[in-house]
């Protein structure tokens, strides 16, 4: 199936933008964030953005930071917004009555006296996909969620801090609203889905953008090459970003399959940026040029960027920003490698005070930068 057959005429009509929509590509909480002019797109800056609010749940980890707080929840957001990120990004399916919701998983996975059943997210009406887990009623019990790993195994889905699963209208309505959202639109990777459902959940979220976003940054982003065009097509308000692993995995639908082929897809339906694995870039650094060339923004997402190095090997190569699951620990990095290191000064007001404490950002000579984009493919296992 592809979108280059379908007209914007042929769409029914979305409802009318804001006046003042292009300011949401303004954040509030720094003084530089995106910018759109005549000439295109571009991040200005070096971006950080909280993985699923601040970081992904990984219920098997030993590192309790993986499962301190729920993902994808209305705690977890305002959570990262305590630290100095630009946007939280996270995942949004549409519901059969079409509602918006954040949610990461294809299915719901519970428990009913010792029977296990699973649902699809798309296929439960709004009602349904909220009685999971914690309720928002005092004393009220919901169903209990349970999670499914990469290798089948189920596990309960405990976590330091719980909170009820939200719809995306909860999220403009309850998280800081200077904090940018990076919306993903999640598709299931083993379907292909037909033009009509494209369109009906692309605008049943852009309803819910368009009536709340009001200054709050936006970017859209999806693996789903189809909707990804489609959502260039029916407005030009945010950016929209390509979602690819980089050629790390492989699907039946090749442009998913390399950084080539995403460029190929941004620049054939004007998308302004491509999300990439970390794994992708580094393996083949030689793409970021190209992908620069194209006039293209580049963010990664992956755990090497919970790595301060990593991520700092990244700014050196001229990407944008970086997805991360530990905001905490890469937001410290990130002012202390990245950002302008303060200029030492004496302090001589009173006997007694010494110089201020100065964190120095790692130098490298062109030529090492060179030689490390040289080795790093070979340190990352092929």
């Amino acid at each position: 199936m592809a979108l280059k057959a379908v007209h914007v005429s042929d769409v029914p009509n979305l409802d009318q933008v804001p006046q003042n929509a292009s300011l949401s590509l303004y954040p509030t909480r720094f003084c530089t964030g995106l910018e759109v002019n005549k000439t295109g797109f571009r991040i200005p800056k070096f971006v950080v953005i909280g993985h699923r609010g601040k970081g992904m749940n990984e219920l098997q980890s030993t590192d309790l930071r993986m499962r301190a707080i729920k993902e994808n929840s209305i705690t977890s957001f305002n959570s990262a917004a305590t630290y100095p990120i630009d946007f939280v990004e996270f995942d949004v399916q549409v519901t059969k009555d079409d509602c918006p919701v954040i949610f990461h998983d294809n299915f719901i996975v519970s428990e009913d006296n010792g029977t296990i059943y699973e649902k699809r997210v798309t296929e439960l009406c709004l009602a349904e996909f909220l009685c999971y887990g914690p309720q928002k009623e005092a004393g009220k019990m919901g169903k209990s969620l349970l999670r499914k790993t990469k290798d089948g195994k189920l596990v309960y889905w405990n976590v330091e801090t719980d909170d009820s699963l939200c719809t995306l209208q909860e999220a403009f309505q309850q998280v800081e609203p200077s904090l940018g959202f990076n919306i993903e639109l999640k598709f299931d990777d083993h379907i292909v889905y037909q033009n009509e459902f494209l369109i009906r959940v692309i605008q049943a979220i852009f309803q819910v953008v368009f009536e709340n976003a009001k200054d709050r940054p936006i970017i859209f982003s999806t693996f789903q090459p189809d909707a990804a065009q489609l959502v260039r097509k029916l407005q030009s308000t945010y950016p929209v970003f390509f979602l690819t692993n980089g050629g790390t995995e492989i699907f039946y639908d090749v442009r998913r399959n390399s950084l080539e082929e995403a460029i190929k897809v941004c620049l054939e339906a004007g998308l302004q940026g491509i999300v990439s694995e970390v794994k992708g870039i580094l393996r083949n650094p030689g793409a970021v040029a190209k992908i620069k060339e194209s006039k293209l923004s580049l963010l990664t997402y992956g755990k090497l960027n919970n790595v301060p190095e990593a991520v700092y090997m990244q700014h050196l190569m001229g990407i944008d920003g970086v997805i991360v699951d530990l905001v905490k620990e890469i937001t410290e990095a990130v002012t202390d490698m990245i950002k302008p290191p303060m200029v030492e000064e004496e302090q001589s007001l009173s006997e007694g005070e010494g110089k201020m404490e100065v964190k120095t950002r790692p130098q490298f000579s062109q030529r090492e930068i060179s030689f490390l984009l040289k080795l790093i493919p070979e340190l990352i296992q092929l």
